[in-house]
């Protein structure tokens, strides 16, 4: 995918030449060969830069990485899979002239199968319903343009659980959004497993709504009032007509709603406590291994400089 990637940006470019560009790649720690694959790439076209990780630090970390390191006017983010149509370059570039910072490529529809592009439908209409207002209905991923004052306000979000859409569309720039219909991966398969994208709806809710706080305070609320309801049917049951309500059933039903109760309450507060304690430890957002075409630690940028580890420099 990667020389099939550069081949369709560099032909973008080339028909725009009144722009110069720069090729970032993010190697979020494969094992296919791809860092020699740019190494070759960078040989032949020293536009191409590119950040190695010793591990998989995950997508979204990886784009933070491309986007501090990036030294243009505007930043294009996409995935090297071609899914990612090249050619809404222009389009997203023109958008920019007219005066928005941020410019997404809104999926209006995609080659998949019914059920994953149902969930993701899904997905995207809860994101807007209930945490991002803003957000395209027919979902974006990453794949957008951001402005220069976007960019130095992203590079200032240092949060380790990142969603790039979540983090640009918060910081409240002027936004559009171009349309595609996205293909499907000509070349290999998606990581993007269902077990991300559940994580990935997590982060989400959790990081951009309150929706998750104030959805076990209902809930708690609910299972109180119905506790009262039941306890007064008791007492008058008792006192007035000297019943009462016998058998193991109606006991055990009662403690496993209330434990189940709980046990979603404690999970909930739990993603929360999960999260304090990853940004209390403060370690690095990211680690970068090799490097090509980019500067040493020593020159990394400023927002940067305490969340960015080098181990080494070729």
């Amino acid at each position: 995918n990667l020389r099939l990637f550069h081949d369709a940006v560099a032909a973008v470019a080339a028909s725009m030449p009144d722009y110069d560009w720069e090729f970032m790649f993010v190697d979020d720690g494969s094992r296919d060969g791809s860092f020699d694959v740019l190494r070759d790439l960078r040989a032949a076209d020293p536009r191409v830069r590119a950040l190695r990780f010793p591990r998989n630090f995950g997508s979204h970390v990886a784009i933070a990485a491309g986007i501090d390191y990036c030294r243009g006017d505007v930043a294009i983010v996409m995935a090297a899979d071609l899914q990612d149509p090249p050619s809404l370059i222009a389009e997203f570039v023109d958008r920019w002239r007219g005066g928005y910072d941020v410019v997404w490529g809104a999926r209006t529809g995609r080659d998949e199968s019914a059920l994953r592009a149902y969930g993701m439908s899904l997905f995207y209409r809860m994101v807007r319903r209930f945490a991002i207002p803003t957000y395209p209905e027919g979902g974006t991923g990453s794949f957008c343009l951001i402005s220069r004052p976007v960019i130095d306000a992203f590079r200032l979000c240092q949060e380790r659980n990142r969603l790039t859409f979540g983090l640009v569309a918060w910081s409240g720039f002027r936004e559009t959004s171009v349309p595609y219909h996205r293909p499907r991966r000509l070349i290999g398969s998606s990581s993007w497993t269902l077990r991300r994208m559940v994580k990935a709806a997590i982060d989400t809710f959790v990081s951009f709504s309150s929706l998750p706080i104030r959805t076990i305070s209902a809930l708690g609320l609910l299972v109180s009032a119905l506790s009262f309801v039941f306890g007064a049917y008791v007492f008058i049951n008792q006192i007035f007509f000297g019943t009462r309500v016998m058998g193991w059933t109606s006991v055990m039903l009662a403690v496993l709603m209330l434990g189940g109760v709980q046990l979603l309450m404690i999970g909930v507060l739990g993603e929360y406590l999960q999260r304090i304690l990853d940004e209390a430890r403060a370690r690095p957002l990211y680690i970068i291994e090799r490097t090509l075409g980019v500067a040493p630690a020593s020159a990394a940028p400023p927002a940067q400089a305490a969340a960015a580890a080098h181990l080494s420099s070729r």
